[in-house]
């Protein structure tokens, strides 16, 4: 497996497979082609079908300026739901093109190319290598982590951990309403300010929570700074929970950090051994992995045990299981704001039933991403980010 920084990347939204790694492929494509007047780019698949109200053309003309945007929602039996065909030109002449594919969480692959991120880090290749490495060598996950990642990774997850806290503020302050067309108010300061007559101890939490994670997810819709956690979609559930836990329950930085790493970790089994693309698999493999990787988090938090951390992990994706992609315009607002929301909590309560019933499972967490990958790939192609089924087209601005 790969290092999980592929996991936490810092971009701008509203999503990591539509603006993220469509923007990162223009950006290495006008570097293999410094003499070209002109490009032209032809996206397939999801990104044309949902690509304008994800600002997929706004991210590629952002780095090549001169250069025609082609929606082709005609052309199937693509070899990836996220495909693009660039091709760069000098007075007319066609220089050369790639045909390359943005495979989730803003990482991309170029057809016939190594991809940019195949270093492999770790030698296990699932969850239960991993749970095995750690007992023959008499450690834990986080041990485990330190001991095969690369000496800066501490340093790079305090910087992401930096960007999801200015996110939240930034979300917590802002107010008016979404871009896009559909009129949604931000809701988050509201949320966070709107304390309940005699509001118990659950309820606050819940609460700020909801609202941490409406912040993040505004700022996402806003095309702002996020962190893919471990996409765009669902940036906002990993935040929501770490933040309330440092700045409502003291844990402190440093705990933080190896709680977020151990959620990387989580992520990038998910990613190696299924997909993290509403694209190519539904909303179960981006708000399903953050609830994951969330529930994860948490678990680390509270000094629970590995076999406990999995199985807190197997519970947020088993309850995630067939989430469908029908993002309402296309934007990454209905029903995906209130997910974020939604998947933090449900992330908790993971862990609570962990907590107590962990010697009584049945189902392991490999087990739960391989029903995952085959729930996706059965999936109807409407519910897989093509707004043409579900919400998307149930709704009808009232």
């Amino acid at each position: 497996m790969k290092s999980i920084t592929s996991v936490y990347k810092i971009g701008n939204g509203p999503s990591s497979s539509h603006t993220v790694g469509p923007y990162h492929a223009a950006q290495i494509f006008a570097g293999r082609y410094p003499d070209a007047d002109s490009y032209r780019v032809v996206l397939y698949g999801s990104l044309s079908f949902t690509g304008e109200g994800h600002g997929t053309g706004k991210a590629i003309l952002s780095v090549l300026p001169n250069t025609e945007v082609v929606f082709d929602r005609s052309t199937v039996d693509l070899p990836h739901p996220n495909t693009m065909l660039f091709t760069a030109f000098k007075e007319g002449r066609e220089l050369g093109s790639a045909r390359i594919f943005s495979i989730g969480g803003g990482s991309i692959r170029i057809e016939n190319e190594p991809s940019e991120e195949d270093k492999e880090v770790y030698p296990p290749k699932n969850f239960t290598e991993m749970l095995d490495l750690c007992s023959r060598e008499h450690i834990g996950l986080l041990q485990m982590i330190y001991n095969l990642e690369d000496a800066s990774l501490r340093g790079y997850l305090k910087t992401v951990w930096r960007a999801m806290q200015d996110a939240v503020e930034r979300g917590l302050a802002a107010e008016g309403i979404l871009p896009g067309g559909l009129n949604v108010p931000r809701r988050a300061k509201s949320l966070y300010e709107k304390r309940c007559y005699n509001e118990s101890a659950d309820v606050t939490m819940n609460r700020l929570i909801a609202a941490y994670a409406f912040a993040v997810s505004e700022e996402n819709a806003s095309e702002h700074v996020v962190v893919t956690a471990p996409t765009c979609g669902s940036c906002g559930v990993i935040p929501s929970i770490l933040y309330y836990m440092q700045h409502d329950r003291g844990f402190p930085e440093n705990e933080i950090l190896d709680a977020l790493a151990v959620a990387g970790l989580v992520g990038n089994v998910i990613r190696t051994n299924s997909s993290i693309s509403g694209a190519e698999c539904g909303c179960q493999e981006e708000i399903g992995s953050a609830c994951s990787m969330a529930a994860a988090a948490a678990a680390t938090l509270f000094g629970l045990n590995m076999d406990q951390v999995e199985y807190a992990a197997e519970i947020a994706m088993e309850h995630n299981l067939g989430l469908t992609c029908d993002p309402i315009g296309g934007l990454v607002q209905i029903p995906c704001i209130e997910r974020n929301a939604v998947a933090a909590m449900r992330a908790l309560s993971s862990v609570n039933i962990s907590r107590f019933l962990y010697t009584t499972r049945k189902i392991s967490f490999d087990e739960v991403i391989t029903t995952m990958y085959r729930t996706g790939l059965d999936m109807n192609e409407k519910y897989r980010e093509t707004s043409h089924g579900g919400l998307a087209q149930i709704y009808r601005e009232k």
